[in-house]
């Protein structure tokens, strides 16, 4: 019987098998790209690029997104219901405690990230702080916690980076072979069906890589939420925080597509209908709201 625990360790063999499902999309394009332009050095170049990003995301990744969401260190004396929240909880939950950071935003909103336990973030803006009671806070903090012990956060920014970098290369290969007429074609017949394989891979890798970064943030908010449950054993707390968090509107100030799937919630409102139903896309970074405070309800 499958349980939060088996989930985590199924989590964790994901993260790797992702991690190197990534690096065969890049090492796939380097190889279409240098043997379009006859150039094996540009599948080195592909390479080498790819794991020099791939050792920035690892040990910069915090700080790349708390700079982007213009994040502040939160001080115990000014944000102590924050702080021993995340205090409490974290030797429930078996963990180092995190760095906790602020956001000044009116948006209720949260999100975590880092490479490993022991070198963890959660950050969350001024205005969860405002609109949420502790149970709540503590049902929001639990489950960030949660992308923290499931070693969620590597494999986003992994992810992240990763699919940036199959975009530019996808972007730059197109460019320069739609615009770019000079280019003789010397392998004859064999090198234009080699060209058109490899313009379909490429059109193919990001959309590709995309739609796995999103159904893997979906599956992973789901796990946290449970296992956020589990570690309060007050699932009603988390319902009513995404409950307050989805009746929220407006976007937060520094919202940005790039780290939109690390939130609690997607940080850019879903488009709803005239009936006030969300719209079902297939491009959102989360799961809906209302699916997730049913499960928690049912539990």
């Amino acid at each position: 019987m499958a349980t939060v625990y088996t989930q985590r360790s199924s989590n964790v063999f994901k993260t790797y098998l992702l991690m190197g499902l990534f690096l065969v999309v890049v090492v796939g394009l380097g190889y279409f790209v240098s043997e379009y332009y006859g150039n094996p050095g540009l599948l080195y170049i592909a390479i080498i690029f790819s794991v020099m990003m791939n050792i920035t995301s690892y040990w910069w990744s915090d700080k790349i997104v708390l700079g982007l969401s213009k994040a502040k260190p939160a001080k115990r004396e000014e944000y102590f219901d924050l702080y021993t929240v995340t205090e409490n909880l974290s030797i429930t939950a078996g963990l180092p405690m995190p760095k906790v950071y602020v956001i000044d935003d009116p948006a209720p909103n949260a999100f975590a990230t880092g490479r490993n336990k022991d070198h963890a973030v959660i950050a969350v803006t001024t205005g969860l702080l405002q609109k949420l009671e502790r149970p709540e806070l503590e049902g929001v903090i639990a489950h960030e916690l949660s992308h923290i012990g499931n070693r969620d956060i590597l494999l986003m920014s992994v992810v992240v980076v990763l699919v940036g970098f199959v975009s530019i290369i996808s972007d730059m290969f197109l460019r320069t072979s739609f615009f770019s007429s000079s280019r003789d074609n010397k392998n004859g017949g064999a090198g234009g069906i080699l060209a058109i394989i490899g313009i379909v891979f490429i059109i193919l890798s990001p959309i590709v890589a995309t739609l796995i970064q999103l159904a893997i943030s979906r599956k992973r908010e789901y796990l946290a939420d449970s296992s956020s449950a589990l570690l309060t054993r007050y699932p009603e707390g988390l319902a009513r925080a995404l409950e307050k968090i989805s009746n929220y509107n407006m976007p937060m100030k520094n919202a940005r597509n790039a780290t939109a799937h690390l939130f609690i919630s997607n940080p850019v409102p879903v488009k709803k209908t005239a009936s006030g139903k969300p719209v079902t896309n297939l491009f959102n970074t989360h799961p809906p709201i209302e699916e997730r405070i049913r499960l928690l309800r049912s539990m």
